[in-house]
């Protein structure tokens, strides 16, 4: 909630994705890259990446073809149908000319977190570490692959999901109201409580609480 991504570091790129290069080119492996959460430019590459990235996604025939090609030439890759991260870990490799010189592969932060690795460390994460971190000290996502509440399958109960998701959205929620001096009486409560009374000049403990930057270091 409260990490700022370094935005400066990708001047010159259009897709910035969590994944290692050497995973990516030495290993050619089919996890090399986390597609789960990106950056995107909105410019006419990014349109371009995605014509060439689609076609591989048609449900049927095409996509049960295109997965045997990504099981053939990916390592580690499971036999099944063509999935978006096998496609663009191909993609990249087999035009890396093409596409490689705008995609800023990050992995000093996860741009994703696995939900289910997470949601019931927060407590943990509230008492150890601090705000901004990006990983999974203090995730900047959290991401939950594998749940379809709305749907009619998902690999995780319904249930399940619903309170996790509840419990990273007050997660996220208190990083906020602790400017106010509130949080959330508990990860799965939607009551508030006052922990300090320093509501009417909230801004003035901005720095204390790791909310955001200064204002004037902004600027620089």
């Amino acid at each position: 909630m409260v990490f700022e991504i370094p935005l400066s570091k990708y001047n010159d790129y259009n897709l910035v994705i969590h994944g290692y290069p050497d995973l990516l080119f030495d290993q050619k492996s089919w996890i090399a890259l986390n597609t789960g959460s990106f950056l995107f430019r909105n410019c006419q590459w990014s349109l371009d990446l995605l014509d060439a990235w689609a076609p591989m996604g048609p449900k049927g025939p095409v996509r049960e073809e295109a997965g045997k090609v990504l099981t053939a030439n990916l390592k580690g890759r499971p036999a099944f149908e063509a999935d978006d991260q096998s496609a663009l870990i191909y993609l990249l490799i087999s035009q890396k000319d093409k596409w490689m010189n705008k995609v800023f592969i990050e992995n000093s932060y996860y741009l994703h977190g696995y939900w289910a690795g997470l949601v019931d460390r927060y407590e943990e994460m509230i008492e150890k570490y601090h705000p901004g971190l990006g990983d999974e000290r203090w995730p900047f996502v959290t991401h939950f692959v594998g749940c379809k509440p709305c749907g009619s399958y998902g690999d995780y109960p319904v249930e399940r999901c619903l309170s996790s998701m509840e419990r990273a959205f007050n997660f996220a929620d208190n990083q906020v109201l602790n400017l106010y001096g509130f949080r959330h009486r508990g990860l799965l409560s939607p009551k508030i409580k006052r922990v300090r009374n320093e509501t009417v000049t909230p801004l003035e403990f901005v720095d204390q609480f790791d909310i955001r930057r200064p204002v004037d270091q902004r600027g620089s």
